[in-house]
């Protein structure tokens, strides 16, 4: 009897082990990856931080943090959600709702500072009730003008820039802990929104009672949702984003490549199938055989794979955590959820590449198999072609489409491209490394006999070198795309600054009695939502804004394209050009906008220009922008011409233009980490494969030496063809690369691309030492061991 296919599959792991070496390191590898991104999307799924404002609070009612869009309509409809850029506040009017129930207590948080200028945060003292603050000394404030400071920060009177204003202040006590305490009457005058409350604390009232008395005008918190901290929910986003978005790619690109690594295996096994089939193996048992090898090394690779997936996981976490983008309290969550999931998706690929390679050698009739075997078949497939050939149309649709629109349109567009046309080089990857064999191969005939050797070789073997090829193109096409997005924005940015700021002096945080110098002029800095895109994709894209109070003219170009800021009044709205191509408006229109507190403004667009990437995407008078912040005033002022005495410590313009945002500086070492990650792994794939690709070759190389070539001729043809590898790789990830973000870049910074050449040439070059390394190292050591 024919000894089962179980049988089969343990001996050809146990005797042949280095012939499963590279499926092994390719799941490995996929694994490590899927189970980081799904740790990580894991983490912001569930983080959480416990009250520390509101933990003495029974129940709070706040304003929901989030804005909810509607779009489309009828049954389709749905709500499009968008973190609020500062902090959204409740009617001060639904006090009046929630007094039948219990004591409520209005509760505000703003900024203030002192003659010197240190800054602290100030309350009213009726949060006292369930902050834990008691008094030290004296007595609470009772009325205007009066204040309590915290321990040993200063007695008699004391003056304060609040946002309504300076005050002169008379302390009557003091307090335990850091703050500053006014009358509840009094602190929500001095906030700068008297009409409206960060939080309202029920003490003693039924929280099912207080949701039907606010009827859905506000939330009513318990429990860990007091928390209210937008650090928080930022971190959840950060989170959720890079290991939802990211890890989607990330996971696709690592199920493909260990894809085509199992398939290469399986492929390099195609005379051992024939010899099966040859005496008497059934298509069913060859199939039976390919499944239990995968069962076999996929779950010891997968197990095995999630500990360093943990680890890059944990390292990813910390160093958000050391930038500041997550805060101290919320911790890494490690369950068995995404490692599960990761061993299942690696199994599930090895399964499917490894079903779809066995095809072929488990359908052909015995007679046949030893002869196909030996030959590399040259018709392509019925089923991958057409799908890759789809791919590709629609890759190259994606690039039209993307090239002959603008804003979001455009960006949306792009990200097609670059997934549509990997999709169409890991499909067509045998086509596209026959003709790249064909168009580079005829520079390689130069390079004598053993060029010709390399050429005729590519040609004739074109599917064993599409997988390093693929891999290759991956690495280039992520890297590229990621890394040089980022140097295009950061060159556009640099550029915006030099030529758009005018001022020769920058004071950040200016106090009340500079603003009102009239030295400068004041700029508030912030961000708003804005509504994009038209009908059903519509969405709030969160845009960088600047509130001015006098002619803004004087020291800032912005570079207008259409209008004039002459007519810049509260009301009115100047936009970057970008964003106004992305919510298809103009000069004349109305732009739907989200201040930082949530609030709804429509103001008239008076003005388009060209330099919001660096200066600020959206510019309104300060009247209309400052009683949305937290902080109610300017902060900067921008001087020009001599600093006058007295305003305060001030930075060049220069100095000001090379400083960075903690967005920015956010977002390069996300887009530098995630080209690493993806460029490293599809590094790793392309060396694994190549070496696979050269120890599968053992018989050809001895045969070229028995047949008189020198050992150096071999390892020169071998390097002619991983320089073929490379180049085609490199050509292609490059193309790919270029096609994203012509459209990509110029939707964001409204120019080209910036590639810098010292950069690239990196790039490009380790692709080529990693092809020659990969090829050449386990080359010398098969001609060692055969000599």
């Amino acid at each position: 009897m024919f000894p089962r296919p179980n049988g089969l599959a343990r001996a050809a792991v146990r005797f042949r082990p280095a012939a499963f070496v590279g499926t092994f390191i390719a799941l490995f590898m996929t694994v490590a990856i899927v189970s980081a991104c799904g740790i990580l999307l894991e983490s912001g799924l569930r983080a959480s931080v416990p009250p520390t404002r509101y933990a003495g609070a029974p129940v709070v009612v706040a304003a929901d943090q989030q804005i909810h869009l509607r779009v489309g309509s009828g049954e389709g409809a749905y709500d499009s959600p968008a973190r609020v850029p500062e902090r959204a506040r409740v009617d001060a009017a639904l006090l009046d709702r929630l007094a039948p129930l219990g004591r409520a207590v209005p509760d505000v948080v703003f900024p203030v500072r002192d003659g010197e200028g240190r800054t602290a945060d100030a309350y009213g003292w009726g949060s006292t009730a369930f902050s834990g603050t008691k008094l030290s000394e004296g007595r609470a404030p009772a009325g205007p003008g009066e204040v309590v400071l915290g321990t040993g920060q200063g007695a008699g009177r004391v003056r304060l820039d609040t946002p309504a204003g300076t005050r002169e202040l008379r302390v009557v006590g003091h307090a335990t802990g850091a703050g500053v305490w006014f009358s509840d009457a009094e602190a929500r005058a001095l906030s700068g929104h008297p009409d409206a409350l960060d939080a309202i604390v029920l003490l003693d009232a039924d929280p099912a009672e207080a949701r039907e008395a606010l009827d859905g005008r506000a939330q009513v918190l318990t429990g860990s949702a007091r928390t209210l901290d937008p650090a928080l929910a930022g971190a959840k986003e950060l989170l959720a984003g890079l290991g939802g978005s990211f890890g989607g790619i990330a996971t696709l690109v690592a199920v493909f490549t260990a894809a085509g690594t199992v398939a290469l295996s399986v492929g390099q096994r195609s005379r051992e199938f024939a010899l099966l089939r040859a005496i008497g193996a059934t298509p069913r048992q060859i199939r039976r055989t390919v499944a239990t090898e995968a069962l076999l090394v996929a779950p010891i690779a997968g197990v095995l794979g999630c500990v360093p997936g943990i680890g890059l996981a944990s390292w990813w976490f910390g160093r958000l955590r050391d930038k500041g983008a997550i805060p101290a309290g919320v911790d890494l969550a490690v369950s068995w959820i995404p490692l599960v999931s990761a061993i299942g998706i690696g199994l599930v690929a090895a399964l499917l590449a490894g079903w779809a390679a066995a095809r072929r050698p488990a359908r052909i009739r015995p007679g046949q198999a030893l002869a196909a075997a030996a030959v590399e078949r040259l018709r392509p497939g019925w089923i991958r072609t057409p799908l890759g050939l789809a791919a590709l149309a629609g890759g190259i649709a994606c690039a039209g489409l993307a090239a002959t629109s603008s804003g979001e349109d455009a960006a949306n567009a792009a990200l097609g491209v670059v997934m549509l046309f990997m999709l169409a080089v890991a499909l067509l990857g045998p086509l596209i490394a026959r003709a790249c064999a064909a168009v580079l191969g005829l520079p390689l005939r130069a390079g004598g006999a053993s060029g010709e050797l390399a050429a005729a070789n590519s040609r004739a073997h074109a599917r064993r070198l599409a997988s390093a090829i693929t891999a290759i193109v991956l690495a280039m096409a992520f890297s590229s795309t990621l890394v040089f997005l980022h140097t295009s924005e950061d060159r556009a940015v640099r550029q915006q600054q030099e030529a758009g700021l005018l001022a020769d002096h920058v004071l950040t945080d200016p106090s009340r009695e500079a603003v009102a110098s009239g030295a400068g002029t004041a700029v508030t800095r912030s961000s708003v939502l804005a509504v994009v895109g038209t009908g059903g994709g519509r969405l709030l894209r969160s845009a960088s804004a600047q509130g001015v109070s006098g002619d803004i003219s004087k020291v800032m170009d912005l570079g207008v394209r259409e209008g004039t800021l002459a007519r810049l009044a509260p009301g009115t709205v100047a936009v970057d050009r970008t964003l106004a191509d992305s919510a298809h408006a103009s000069v004349g229109d109305r732009m739907d906008l989200r201040l930082p507190d949530g609030t709804v403004a429509t103001p008239e667009i008076v003005a388009v220009y060209s330099r919001g990437l660096g200066l600020g995407e959206v510019t309104l008078p300060a009247s209309d922008l400052n009683p949305h912040t937290t902080a109610g005033r300017a902060t900067e002022l921008l001087v020009r011409g001599p600093l006058p005495d007295g305003l305060g410590p001030a930075e060049s313009a220069s100095a000001w233009t090379a400083q960075r945002s903690l967005d920015r500086e956010l977002n390069a070492w996300a887009n530098t980490t995630m080209a690493s990650v993806l460029g490293g792994f599809a590094a790793v794939a392309a060396a694994n494969t190549l070496v696979m690709t050269v120890l599968d070759r053992r018989r050809e190389l001895g045969m070229l030496r028995l047949v008189g070539s020198t050992r150096r001729q071999v390892l020169r043809m071998l390097r002619w063809e991983a320089l073929l590898v490379g180049c085609a790789g490199i050509g292609l990830g490059t193309a790919i690369a270029l096609a994203t973000l012509f459209p990509l870049a110029n939707a964001v910074t409204g120019t080209s691309p910036y590639v810098p050449p010292l950069l690239y040439g990196s790039f490009a070059a380790a692709a080529l030492a990693l092809a020659v390394a990969a090829t050449t190292l386990p080359a010398r050591r098969a001609l060692r061991v055969r000599g």
